[in-house]
C-alpha cells in the first residue's frame, strides 16, 4: 500500500526551496546584460524546452500590459518581461524562487510585485486584473487542474490570453532509471501516474531523492479539454523536445498552447 502524502504543495515549496540553494537550472536568474537587452526590445522567454517562446504568441507592445507568470519564479521569465515594458506580477509555491526574482528586481531597478501561493487559489487576485498570463511547465507538480484553469479564466480580462506549458504524459510511461541511467525505455506505468501513487515514500527517495518534488502526469483531456471547458479558446499549439532525454528522438516532451478568454 502507499503512503498518502496530505498536503503535495507543502512538500513542493520545500523542494523547489531547495533546488534553488542547488542551483537547479529553472532557479538561475537572467544576467543583467539579458535585461538591458529587454530593455531595449532584444528579449526571449522559454515557455517549454529551452526554446524561446513565439514572439507572435505575446502582445507586440507589452508596456503597460498587467502580466501573470503563474508559477513562474526563478528570476527568469518576470524580469525579462518586466524589462521589456509589462506590469509584472510573479506568483509562485516557492519562497525562495520569488527571491530569485526579487535579487534581479533590486539588482536591475525593475518594478516586479512577487506573490506567494498554490497556482490552483488566486484568490490573492481580483477577476479581470490581468492581460496575459504566463504559465511554464510546471503544473506537473500537482494532482488537479480544473481549478488552475478556472482560476486563469477568471483572473483574465476579456480578450486576455493565457500561455501554459506543459508535460506530454507519455513520458511517464517509462521507467526512470533505464531512461536516465541506460538510455533504455522500458514501459512500467499506467497513466495516469504520479509519484504518491506508484511509489512508497522509501522507493521516492531512493529513485529521485527524499527531498525530489512530487510530480503528477495530467491527461491531454485535463491540460487542453480543461482549458476549453473553462471556457478558454485555443488559437496556438506546439511542441518540443527534451534537451537531453534518450526517448527525445522518438517523442516530444513539452506541449504549449495559446489560448483567449473570448470577450
Amino acid at each position: 500500500m502507499r503512503d498518502v502524502v496530505v498536503d503535495p504543495a507543502a512538500h513542493n515549496r520545500e523542494a523547489w526551496d531547495k533546488y534553488v540553494q542547488e542551483g537547479n537550472e529553472w532557479s538561475t536568474p537572467v544576467s543583467a546584460e539579458d535585461v538591458g537587452r529587454a530593455r531595449t526590445g532584444d528579449w526571449s522567454i522559454v515557455l517549454i524546452g529551452r526554446e524561446p517562446v513565439d514572439r507572435s504568441w505575446l502582445p507586440a507592445d507589452l508596456t503597460g500590459r498587467d502580466v501573470l507568470c503563474l508559477a513562474s519564479g526563478g528570476g527568469q521569465q518576470g524580469p525579462i518581461l518586466a524589462a521589456a515594458g509589462a506590469r509584472v506580477t510573479v506568483f509562485d509555491n516557492s519562497p525562495r524562487q520569488l527571491g530569485q526574482d526579487r535579487m534581479v528586481a533590486a539588482r536591475d531597478g525593475l518594478e516586479l510585485r512577487t506573490v506567494l501561493g498554490d497556482m490552483r487559489d488566486l484568490s490573492a487576485f481580483g477577476d479581470a486584473a490581468f492581460d496575459v498570463v504566463f504559465h511554464p511547465v510546471s503544473n506537473v507538480f500537482v494532482p488537479d487542474l480544473a481549478a488552475v484553469w478556472r482560476e486563469c479564466f477568471r483572473v483574465l480580462r476579456p480578450g486576455g490570453i493565457l500561455l501554459s506549458g506543459f508535460l506530454n504524459p507519455d513520458v511517464y510511461l517509462f521507467d526512470h532509471e533505464a531512461l536516465d541511467e541506460r538510455g533504455e525505455l522500458v514501459v512500467v506505468h499506467k497513466l495516469p501516474y504520479s509519484d504518491v501513487t506508484h511509489y512508497s515514500a522509501e522507493e521516492r527517495a531512493a529513485k529521485f531523492g527524499a527531498d525530489a518534488p512530487l510530480e503528477y502526469s495530467h491527461s491531454l483531456t485535463d491540460q487542453i479539454g480543461g482549458q476549453l471547458a473553462a471556457g478558454f479558446a485555443l488559437t496556438g499549439f506546439t511542441e518540443a523536445p527534451h534537451q537531453s532525454n534518450a526517448s527525445a528522438p522518438y517523442m516530444s516532451h513539452y506541449f504549449a498552447t495559446l489560448a483567449v478568454k473570448p470577450g
